[in-house]
Protein backbone atom coordinates (compact mmCIF):
# COMPACT_ATOMS: atom_id res chain seq x y z
CA UNK A 1 0.00 0.00 0.00
CA UNK A 2 1.09 3.28 -0.95
CA UNK A 3 1.75 6.33 1.12
CA UNK A 4 -1.18 8.95 1.60
CA UNK A 5 -1.97 11.25 -1.74
CA UNK A 6 0.55 9.28 -3.38
CA UNK A 7 -2.30 8.59 -6.10
CA UNK A 8 -5.02 10.43 -5.12
CA UNK A 9 -3.06 13.37 -5.68
CA UNK A 10 -3.87 13.67 -9.75
CA UNK A 11 -7.74 13.54 -8.97
CA UNK A 12 -8.15 15.33 -5.61
CA UNK A 13 -9.81 18.21 -6.85
CA UNK A 14 -11.84 16.38 -9.49
CA UNK A 15 -13.18 14.42 -6.33
CA UNK A 16 -14.05 17.32 -4.56
CA UNK A 17 -15.25 19.81 -6.95
CA UNK A 18 -18.52 19.75 -5.23
CA UNK A 19 -16.46 21.88 -2.08
CA UNK A 20 -17.20 24.61 -4.08
CA UNK A 21 -13.13 26.02 -4.15
CA UNK A 22 -14.23 29.50 -5.22
CA UNK A 23 -16.55 30.15 -2.93
CA UNK A 24 -13.90 28.76 -0.06
CA UNK A 25 -11.08 30.78 -1.40
CA UNK A 26 -13.03 33.70 -1.28
CA UNK A 27 -13.95 33.29 2.36
CA UNK A 28 -10.19 33.31 2.86
CA UNK A 29 -9.49 36.79 0.24
CA UNK A 30 -11.88 38.44 2.46
CA UNK A 31 -11.33 37.34 5.69
CA UNK A 32 -7.18 38.30 5.29
CA UNK A 33 -8.18 41.59 4.08
CA UNK A 34 -10.47 42.09 7.02
CA UNK A 35 -7.18 40.98 9.44
CA UNK A 36 -5.08 44.08 7.52
CA UNK A 37 -2.91 40.83 6.42
CA UNK A 38 0.28 41.64 4.31
CA UNK A 39 0.13 40.39 0.67
CA UNK A 40 3.09 37.84 1.16
CA UNK A 41 1.69 34.23 1.86
CA UNK A 42 2.33 30.59 2.42
CA UNK A 43 0.38 27.66 2.27
CA UNK A 44 1.19 24.75 4.52
CA UNK A 45 0.02 21.69 3.53
CA UNK A 46 -1.12 22.99 -0.18
CA UNK A 47 -1.95 19.49 -1.50
CA UNK A 48 -2.37 20.98 -5.41
CA UNK A 49 -2.35 24.29 -4.47
CA UNK A 50 -5.94 25.39 -5.37
CA UNK A 51 -6.10 28.06 -2.28
CA UNK A 52 -2.53 29.15 -3.32
CA UNK A 53 -3.62 29.56 -6.67
CA UNK A 54 -6.65 31.45 -5.56
CA UNK A 55 -4.59 34.08 -3.65
CA UNK A 56 -2.43 34.31 -6.42
CA UNK A 57 -5.15 35.35 -8.79
CA UNK A 58 -6.28 37.83 -6.51
CA UNK A 59 -2.83 39.24 -6.06
CA UNK A 60 -0.80 37.97 -3.00
CA UNK A 61 2.24 36.72 -3.73
CA UNK A 62 2.02 32.97 -2.95
CA UNK A 63 4.41 30.14 -1.62
CA UNK A 64 2.95 26.27 -1.18
CA UNK A 65 4.37 23.65 0.82
CA UNK A 66 3.71 20.02 1.58
CA UNK A 67 4.91 16.38 2.49
CA UNK A 68 3.31 14.84 -0.50
CA UNK A 69 5.66 15.23 -3.63
CA UNK A 70 3.21 13.70 -5.86
CA UNK A 71 0.99 16.60 -4.68
CA UNK A 72 3.23 19.49 -5.00
CA UNK A 73 4.24 17.77 -9.09
CA UNK A 74 0.29 18.41 -9.34
CA UNK A 75 0.14 21.58 -7.51
CA UNK A 76 3.07 23.31 -9.72
CA UNK A 77 1.78 21.38 -13.18
CA UNK A 78 -1.82 23.43 -12.30
CA UNK A 79 -0.43 26.50 -11.31
CA UNK A 80 1.65 26.28 -14.99
CA UNK A 81 -1.60 25.67 -17.15
CA UNK A 82 -3.04 29.40 -15.24
CA UNK A 83 0.60 31.15 -15.85
CA UNK A 84 1.03 31.94 -12.48
CA UNK A 85 4.46 32.00 -10.66
CA UNK A 86 4.32 30.13 -7.59
CA UNK A 87 7.21 28.43 -6.04
CA UNK A 88 6.17 24.58 -4.23
CA UNK A 89 8.62 23.20 -2.05
CA UNK A 90 8.53 19.64 0.18
CA UNK A 91 8.12 20.98 3.43
CA UNK A 92 6.56 18.83 6.84
CA UNK A 93 4.04 20.56 8.44
CA UNK A 94 5.71 19.62 11.77
CA UNK A 95 8.33 21.39 11.95
CA UNK A 96 8.02 24.20 9.17
CA UNK A 97 10.93 26.24 8.50
CA UNK A 98 11.90 29.53 6.58
CA UNK A 99 14.81 31.76 5.75
CA UNK A 100 12.10 35.04 5.64
CA UNK A 101 8.97 35.92 7.74
CA UNK A 102 5.54 35.94 6.14
CA UNK A 103 2.87 38.28 6.47
CA UNK A 104 0.32 35.16 6.91
CA UNK A 105 0.14 31.31 6.74
CA UNK A 106 -2.83 29.43 5.38
CA UNK A 107 -3.49 26.01 6.11
CA UNK A 108 -6.64 24.28 4.80
CA UNK A 109 -8.58 21.49 4.39
CA UNK A 110 -7.76 19.41 7.03
CA UNK A 111 -3.94 19.10 7.26
CA UNK A 112 -3.41 19.26 10.72
CA UNK A 113 -5.85 16.70 11.37
CA UNK A 114 -2.88 15.03 9.92
CA UNK A 115 -0.63 15.43 12.74
CA UNK A 116 -0.42 13.50 15.84
CA UNK A 117 -1.01 15.86 19.31
CA UNK A 118 2.01 15.75 20.42
CA UNK A 119 3.53 17.10 17.11
CA UNK A 120 1.25 20.22 17.45
CA UNK A 121 3.18 22.10 20.53
CA UNK A 122 6.51 21.75 18.40
CA UNK A 123 4.71 22.46 14.85
CA UNK A 124 3.05 25.67 16.08
CA UNK A 125 5.78 27.51 17.87
CA UNK A 126 7.96 26.60 14.18
CA UNK A 127 5.17 28.58 11.93
CA UNK A 128 5.14 31.31 15.10
CA UNK A 129 8.78 31.89 13.78
CA UNK A 130 7.98 31.90 10.26
CA UNK A 131 5.88 34.91 10.81
CA UNK A 132 6.32 38.35 11.03
CA UNK A 133 5.07 40.25 14.45
CA UNK A 134 1.37 40.07 13.82
CA UNK A 135 1.18 38.24 11.11
CA UNK A 136 -1.89 35.72 10.98
CA UNK A 137 -1.88 31.90 11.18
CA UNK A 138 -5.39 30.33 9.48
CA UNK A 139 -5.78 27.60 9.53
CA UNK A 140 -8.78 24.58 10.35
CA UNK A 141 -9.58 20.58 11.23
CA UNK A 142 -12.39 18.79 10.85
CA UNK A 143 -14.37 18.56 14.48
CA UNK A 144 -14.79 15.69 16.58
CA UNK A 145 -18.30 15.93 16.11
CA UNK A 146 -17.64 15.05 12.16
CA UNK A 147 -14.57 12.34 12.64
CA UNK A 148 -16.21 10.30 14.95
CA UNK A 149 -20.00 10.44 14.28
CA UNK A 150 -20.29 11.67 10.73
CA UNK A 151 -17.14 9.87 9.36
CA UNK A 152 -15.23 6.92 11.87
CA UNK A 153 -16.83 3.22 10.30
CA UNK A 154 -18.46 4.56 7.37
CA UNK A 155 -17.74 4.04 4.25
CA UNK A 156 -18.08 6.87 1.83
CA UNK A 157 -17.73 6.37 -2.48
CA UNK A 158 -17.73 8.64 -5.79
CA UNK A 159 -17.79 7.12 -9.27
CA UNK A 160 -17.15 9.13 -12.28
CA UNK A 161 -16.31 8.48 -15.96
CA UNK A 162 -12.62 8.37 -15.67
CA UNK A 163 -12.16 7.04 -11.99
CA UNK A 164 -13.73 5.17 -9.04
CA UNK A 165 -13.44 6.60 -4.84
CA UNK A 166 -13.71 4.32 -2.36
CA UNK A 167 -12.85 5.07 1.49
CA UNK A 168 -13.36 2.73 4.37
CA UNK A 169 -13.30 4.65 7.95
CA UNK A 170 -12.25 2.89 10.93
CA UNK A 171 -12.26 4.87 14.80
CA UNK A 172 -9.02 3.95 17.02
CA UNK A 173 -9.28 5.71 20.03
CA UNK A 174 -8.11 9.87 19.15
CA UNK A 175 -7.93 8.90 15.10
CA UNK A 176 -9.73 7.75 12.12
CA UNK A 177 -8.15 5.53 10.11
CA UNK A 178 -8.92 5.36 6.27
CA UNK A 179 -8.28 2.86 3.76
CA UNK A 180 -8.69 4.81 0.24
CA UNK A 181 -8.83 2.23 -2.98
CA UNK A 182 -8.89 4.46 -6.65
CA UNK A 183 -10.13 2.66 -9.54
CA UNK A 184 -8.32 4.55 -12.76
CA UNK A 185 -9.47 3.98 -16.33
CA UNK A 186 -6.58 3.75 -18.37
CA UNK A 187 -8.04 2.14 -22.22
CA UNK A 188 -10.83 -0.30 -21.36
CA UNK A 189 -9.49 -1.02 -18.02
CA UNK A 190 -9.26 -0.11 -14.89
CA UNK A 191 -6.43 -0.38 -12.61
CA UNK A 192 -6.61 -0.05 -9.00
CA UNK A 193 -4.53 1.97 -6.27
CA UNK A 194 -4.81 1.65 -2.63
CA UNK A 195 -3.55 4.48 -0.09
CA UNK A 196 -3.91 5.02 3.81
CA UNK A 197 -4.88 7.58 5.73
CA UNK A 198 -4.82 8.83 9.24
CA UNK A 199 -6.75 11.69 10.78
CA UNK A 200 -6.01 12.60 14.06
CA UNK A 201 -9.28 13.80 16.26
CA UNK A 202 -8.33 17.14 18.17
CA UNK A 203 -10.63 19.35 20.37
CA UNK A 204 -11.23 23.02 20.33
CA UNK A 205 -9.92 23.59 23.49
CA UNK A 206 -7.05 21.79 23.30
CA UNK A 207 -5.78 23.34 20.48
CA UNK A 208 -6.53 26.73 21.67
CA UNK A 209 -4.31 26.01 24.18
CA UNK A 210 -1.62 24.85 22.33
CA UNK A 211 -1.46 28.11 20.33
CA UNK A 212 -1.80 30.40 22.88
CA UNK A 213 1.53 28.90 24.58
CA UNK A 214 2.94 29.31 20.36
CA UNK A 215 2.09 33.12 21.10
CA UNK A 216 -1.07 33.57 19.15
CA UNK A 217 -4.28 35.11 19.93
CA UNK A 218 -7.02 32.71 18.65
CA UNK A 219 -10.63 32.91 17.75
CA UNK A 220 -12.52 30.01 16.09
CA UNK A 221 -15.21 30.07 14.00
CA UNK A 222 -16.79 27.57 11.45
CA UNK A 223 -16.92 26.84 8.28
CA UNK A 224 -17.56 30.15 5.63
CA UNK A 225 -17.74 31.38 9.00
CA UNK A 226 -20.37 29.89 10.72
CA UNK A 227 -20.85 29.29 14.34
CA UNK A 228 -18.22 26.91 15.52
CA UNK A 229 -20.74 24.86 17.83
CA UNK A 230 -22.77 24.38 14.72
CA UNK A 231 -19.75 23.56 11.85
CA UNK A 232 -17.92 20.45 10.53
CA UNK A 233 -15.11 22.21 9.86
CA UNK A 234 -13.13 24.47 12.84
CA UNK A 235 -10.85 27.73 11.49
CA UNK A 236 -8.39 28.82 13.63
CA UNK A 237 -7.26 32.31 13.12
CA UNK A 238 -4.28 33.36 15.06
CA UNK A 239 -2.33 36.11 15.28
CA UNK A 240 1.09 36.12 16.12
CA UNK A 241 1.49 38.54 19.08
CA UNK A 242 4.62 37.65 20.62
CA UNK A 243 8.24 38.72 18.66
Amino acid sequence: MTQAYDHLAEWFEILNDDCDYPKWSQYFIEGLARLGAGREGFELGCGSGAFSRALARAGYAMTGGDISPAMLSKAAALARQEGLKIPYVLMDASAMRSPKKYDFILSANDCFNYLPPEKLPAAFRHIARCLKKGGIFWFDVSSEYKLREKVANNMFGDDREEVTYLEFNTLKEDRVETDVTLFVKEGELFRRYDEKHVRYIHSEGRLSDMLAGAGFGVRVEGHLGENASESDRLNFICEKVSS
